[in-house]
């Protein structure tokens, strides 16, 4: 059976991905990453999402690019706005999807794995570089020169089914795929209990995916 690597942050997004892999009949090997992050909800919540969706095995990482600052994800001296303002917004994380994939590429060649899944949006996608399709194409090719299999002729596939949906096609689909959204985390300002701000770009987007997908919001939200 082919193999994938999945990343997962334990969001919306990539808690659709990894059903979507599954639903191909694909053996999903789940990986995230302990970058420096304010909360560790996320991480909890991949743990979930994975176990509940059938990940074959599921890894956390430890990376330290939020030691570097210059985001509010992960500078505590930088406030996560309430809106998303024009232009790349601060939450943006310097590389940090170049690094994922690249760590992924690796753990996929160790694998022999086909396919890298990872859940970057164009659509609904707020201002962040690293999740355009054109990325993904860039990526792509980097995978082809730069890696064993690649040179064989055989390069691990960036997949990237979401890039191009909306945020209430990307409910839909992850429904019909057996997402429960209850477990998954998609807040910038989670508290230790996993219940979102309500506020955030990452929250708004969330719930008014849900407001046109036409579905109930599952998340548990700390206030509104």
């Amino acid at each position: 059976m082919a193999k994938a690597v999945i990343l997962l942050s334990g969001g919306l997004d990539s808690a659709t991905v990894l059903a979507l892999a599954r639903a191909q009949g694909l053996t999903c090997y789940t990986l995230s990453f302990d970058y420096g992050q304010r909360h560790r909800a996320e991480l909890e919540a991949a743990v979930r999402v994975s176990r509940h969706l059938g990940a074959l095995e599921h890894r956390v990482m430890e990376i330290p690019i939020g030691a570097l600052g210059g985001s509010a994800l992960t500078d505590a001296d930088i406030d996560v706005p309430e809106d998303g303002g024009d232009g790349i917004p601060v939450t943006y994380v310097p590389a940090r999807n170049t690094v994922f994939l690249s760590l992924a590429l690796a753990w996929a060649e160790v694998l022999s794995a086909d396919s890298i899944f990872i859940g970057v949006n164009a659509v609904d996608y707020s201002g962040y570089p690293d999740c355009r399709p054109e990325f993904i194409e860039a990526f792509q090719s980097v995978a082809a020169l730069a890696t064993k299999q690649g040179v064989e002729g055989r390069p691990v596939t960036i997949e990237a089914p979401l890039v191009a949906l909306t945020k209430a096609e990307i409910i839909r689909q992850g429904m019909a795929a057996g997402v429960d959204y209850a477990q998954t985390v998609s807040c910038y300002r989670a508290d230790e209990q996993g219940r979102a701000c309500g506020h955030c770009d990452a929250c708004r987007l969330r719930r008014q995916g849900f407001i046109d997908a036409g579905v109930e919001d599952p998340t548990r939200y700390r206030s509104l």
